[in-house]
């Protein structure tokens, strides 16, 4: 404690913190038997800034080209000192930032944080997931491998289905008609330059907004203990982030990531394909629908259920009002169970399909 005294003194005699330096010494954390879900916020957080440095490290000798972009991510694991080592960590925190951002939403959304005057942090919050799954689409066709290749061309016909607006989508998604150079070069400015831009003023705001507002205590929790969010709360945070640096290394070391053979645009599409781990509950509700259902095509029917699913995510803080407690809140838990339910088992189904085709 005297040392964080210390360090607060010092920089308070020689920069005017003001309102920050008070927010710091003032702020305090809810105290509760679910005050374990407040970490994960910070390790969505954390997982993020591993991205982002494991992936400039990747920039020094990636090149975005139909031509050179596996030859350069081999020449990485191969030849670059620890380059394997870098690529996994990066491999692996993008699969689990997505799962602790998933994490993070779900226990907000049982927990009632979106209550007012939060709403506008759910928003902030849901926009980020559905970034990071941005970031996981656009970066996952980078290695130029068969399986990224084909399923980028899945993924980007899907897309093509949007009533509309989905052909002009799915022509600027691939700058042109079919997946080759250009879609490899538009998803690598997608992910490292347009994203970010994105993610640094959507963090930005909702770390903003968390700070402002405080942290959200559950309708079922009465006392008011709390501790300081610095030091104490903040040392607690630190600990998890070293625990996820850990995983994330140990994850890279023990099952590093591979790179398959290179994609070739000409050759017939695999047996099995499949997206990552987080688009395989769509990809599996695809194949739930016949072609036509009630005159509309199954697959449109699809994925406008799902983008329907997505726009009511948003709406939440809106549709459970404190003046309808008890009486339509306890819906809203019960559809939100029965969604987590099913993207559990849609995904956990379609993993053991793949495995047993």
């Amino acid at each position: 404690m005297k040392f964080f005294d210390s360090l607060q003194v010092f920089f308070q005699n020689r920069y005017k913190l003001g309102p920050l330096s008070d927010l710091l010494t003032h702020k305090t954390v809810p105290v509760h038997r679910h005050t374990f879900w407040y970490y994960w916020g910070g390790m969505t957080l954390i997982l993020i800034v591993i991205q982002i440095l494991s992936g400039l490290l990747l920039l020094l000798y990636y090149r975005p080209s139909a031509q050179e972009a596996f030859e350069s991510v081999r020449f990485i694991m191969t030849k670059v000192e620890f380059g394997w080592l870098i690529r996994s960590v990066h491999a692996w925190a993008a699969n689990l930032v997505i799962f602790s951002a998933f994490v993070h939403l779900a226990s907000t959304f049982f927990l009632k944080a979106y209550r007012p005057p939060r709403e506008l942090t759910w928003v902030t919050g849901v926009c980020l997931f559905f970034l990071l799954l941005g970031f996981g689409f656009t970066g996952y066709l980078l290695p130029w491998n068969t399986l990224a290749f084909f399923a980028t061309k899945v993924g980007t016909e899907i897309a093509g289905v949007v009533p509309i607006v989905g052909p002009i989508l799915q022509v600027f998604l691939r700058g042109g008609g079919d997946v080759g150079d250009v879609t490899l070069t538009r998803f690598f400015w997608f992910h490292i330059a347009v994203l970010p831009m994105g993610l640094l003023v959507l963090v930005g705001l909702h770390v903003l907004m968390v700070q402002l507002q405080g942290m959200s205590k559950p309708l079922s929790v009465k006392q008011e203990k709390t501790m300081p969010f610095f030091p104490n709360f903040f040392l607690r945070d630190l600990i998890a982030w070293v625990i996820a640096l850990g995983v994330v290394l140990a994850l890279g070391v023990y099952w590093p990531a591979t790179l398959g053979e290179k994609a070739d645009p000409f050759a017939p599409t695999p047996a099995g394909i499949q997206p990552e781990w987080y688009f395989l509950w769509m990809f599996q509700t695809l194949k739930l629908f016949p072609g036509h259902l009630f005159g509309i095509e199954g697959e449109l029917l699809s994925v406008g259920l799902t983008g329907l699913a997505g726009f009511v995510l948003f709406l939440v803080p809106w549709l459970d009002r404190p003046a309808r407690q008890g009486k339509f809140s306890w819906l809203v838990s019960v559809i939100g169970m029965l969604g987590l339910a099913y993207l559990v088992g849609m995904t956990g189904y379609a993993l053991w399909v793949g495995r047993h085709p």
